[in-house]
């Protein structure tokens, strides 16, 4: 006994499965359809497979923008055989499988399946833990914020200006002082100066 399906290779739901059952069923937009497909490209009753002599047969259903198999569009009935790739319209693309089952049978399976299904099953190292952040060697001044495991590195330049307007301030004071002890206005201007 087989069991057949269609792969969403590209369109709303890529990777997303849809097995087939039945004698019967159709392919559209239409919630109502066996296979289901909410896109745009996609007719209400878009085409229709017929399960025949163990195989399915698609039929396109006149559908405005088309059904195809392995690139070519259908004028007429068409039987699937494992690995054929059918678009609708020209977004939506179904990988056709068919996968031998028995119930009784010992399934094989590679091993670089098992790893990519499952990855956390591979032996781990031991896990050091990483510094949650580490501060770059040099960040050029107003930089943008730099995304950092998950979460954005505030660049906090509060700090920035006050450092430089305390600065600017001290050499203000000291060139203003420098041109009073330059001109002799100590008294001038600091009448209160004992000595003046």
């Amino acid at each position: 006994m087989a069991q057949f399906q269609f792969v969403m290779r590209s369109g709303p739901t890529p990777g997303v499965t849809f097995p087939l059952e039945g004698d019967q069923l159709t392919i559209g937009r239409d919630s109502t359809n066996g296979v289901a497909i909410n896109d745009a490209e996609v007719s209400r009753k878009h085409a229709r497979l017929m399960f025949q002599g163990g195989k399915y047969v698609l039929e396109d259903l006149g559908s405005t923008n088309g059904t195809f198999v392995n690139g070519q569009r259908l004028s007429g009935p068409v039987v699937l055989k494992s690995g054929d790739v059918v678009s609708l319209g020209e977004q939506i693309v179904l990988m056709y499988d068919a996968i031998a089952a028995d119930a009784g049978a010992t399934v094989a399976v590679s091993r670089k399946a098992v790893q990519a299904a499952i990855p956390a099953a591979q032996p781990s190292a031991p896990q050091y833990a990483a510094p949650a952040y580490s501060q770059p060697a040099s960040t050029p001044y107003g930089a943008a914020p730099q995304q950092v495991q998950g979460g954005t590195k505030k660049s906090n330049t509060t700090p920035i200006i006050i450092g430089a307007g305390v600065l600017l301030f001290l050499c203000i004071c000291a060139g203003f002082f420098f041109w009073v002890d330059a001109t002799y206005r100590w008294c001038v201007l600091f009448p209160f100066i004992s000595g003046c």
